[in-house]
């Protein structure tokens, strides 16, 4: 076999053409000192990086910046306690207002000479047949027993006018003008209309009304003079 020819490298060629004897002494001289500087410094360097990074003292530690700025409080955390006061506060008026918006009304007491007026002034105009004289006859008795804090028992006509008889209070005039009216008014009931002429009864009761008003009047003026006289005593 044939040896390959050995081709000259360029590169080492190049190499060999600066490294001369002396250049050699000269660079293992530095070597030398570049090794022992070397030696020398290398130890010392994480030392030194240390002493940069780490504070000389324990207690000398910087403070510490937050990673973010101060948090605000939040709504709830500064207004809670005013928004709970204020939610009590308008539950209690709303409860207040839906009672008094929704309570029942107080009744109002009429008086019971009104009531009978208004309920005897539509009989005056139809005429007097049965329905209407039992009307004005149940509107009268009801009236007296009312005014004058009669007991409040159903009594037939005979009844009531005995016990008004009786009644101070009522007076034995006005008892017999109203029992007259009542008497009157049960014998027509069942009578012709054609047979007799009208009553009046609705009228009749109407003047009757008054009569007893004037009646309680002198009453409650002889009750008062009755209570000053006693307390001037």
């Amino acid at each position: 076999m044939r040896r390959k020819s050995q081709i000259p490298n360029p590169k080492s060629q190049r190499n060999s053409k600066f490294q001369t004897p002396k250049s050699r002494a000269v660079w293992q001289r530095y070597r030398d000192w570049i090794w022992i500087v070397t030696s020398l410094f290398v130890p010392l360097a994480p030392a030194v990086l240390l002493a940069d990074t780490n504070p000389v003292s324990s207690d000398e530690i910087p403070p510490l910046r937050a990673p973010r700025g101060e948090i605000p409080p939040t709504f709830w955390e500064q207004y809670g306690q005013w928004v709970i006061v204020g939610t009590v506060v308008v539950v209690v008026v709303a409860c207040v207002a839906i009672w008094f918006l929704t309570r029942p009304s107080p009744p109002v007491v009429i008086a019971a000479a009104i009531q009978a007026r208004r309920a005897l002034e539509p009989l005056c105009g139809p005429a007097e047949d049965g329905v209407v004289l039992s009307k004005v006859s149940q509107i009268l008795r009801h009236y007296i027993g009312a005014a004058f804090d009669l007991p409040a028992v159903e009594l037939t006509t005979t009844e009531f006018c005995r016990a008004i008889a009786h009644d101070e209070r009522i007076g034995s005039e006005l008892a017999g003008a109203v029992s007259d009216l009542l008497r009157r008014c049960d014998e027509r009931k069942f009578a012709l209309p054609s047979a007799l002429p009208p009553l009046g009864a609705a009228d009749q009761a109407l003047q009757l009304i008054d009569w007893a008003e004037a009646r309680l009047a002198e009453l409650r003026q002889a009750a008062t003079a009755q209570t000053a006289a006693q307390t001037s005593r």
